[in-house]
């Protein structure tokens, strides 16, 4: 794979801006990216590579929400003007495989990278919800779980695919406390105050 990238975080974070223009949603994209960073720090990979793929994988969200069944069937043009490679822009794509958008339904992860990035760029949602009931410099790893196990909160997360993790050699309770770290660093980046 090549880790080479077309373009730097400066330019990543212009690109985003250009299609993105909720700050909810750009919150998103940067505990994805610093998720990513730390996961792969943890795994002894590439962790500009890997930021690079958190930070972008939803490129085109603020031009497809409104139909979310279009969600990533602008994002390989995006980043292929970008200069990105086929191997990067698959690897983005990967993270819908099982939801209705750009014909990814019937398909499956089944690269390190691809559950890599479908585990934490969801993983962020659920850490973000707690964390608007309590305070994230509180939070610890056995709070986190309980919420994890907990269906009926923030019901729409996908625990399956978080736990796709454990695909790369993971434990849950490893990769919550690296979650957890990885978003506290940004927390004021993302609106999640100290109180």
């Amino acid at each position: 794979m090549s880790k080479n990238l077309p373009i730097n975080r400066e330019e990543a974070i212009a690109l985003l801006k250009n299609h993105n223009c909720d700050k909810f949603d750009f919150n998103h994209y940067l505990e994805s990216e610093v998720v990513m960073r730390h996961l792969a720090r943890h795994l002894n990979e590439n962790e500009e590579y890997w930021a690079m793929l958190g930070l972008l994988h939803d490129i085109d969200w603020g031009i497809t929400k409104g139909n979310s069944q279009e969600h990533l069937t602008k994002a390989p043009e995006i980043l292929k003007n970008a200069g990105f490679d086929d191997e990067f822009i698959s690897t983005i794509v990967s993270h819908g495989f099982g939801f209705n958008c750009a014909d990814l339904l019937n398909k499956t992860r089944t690269k390190k990278l691809e559950h890599a990035l479908a585990a934490c760029e969801t993983i962020t949602g659920l850490i973000h919800a707690y964390a608007l009931m309590k305070p994230i410099w509180e939070m610890d790893v056995h709070g986190l779980k309980n919420k994890f196990k907990n269906k009926k909160f923030a019901a729409a997360i996908n625990r399956d695919i978080i736990s796709e993790v454990e695909k790369l050699e993971v434990s849950l309770d490893d990769f919550f406390k690296i979650s957890i770290v990885a978003i506290k660093e940004i927390a004021q980046d993302v609106d999640l105050k100290s109180s």
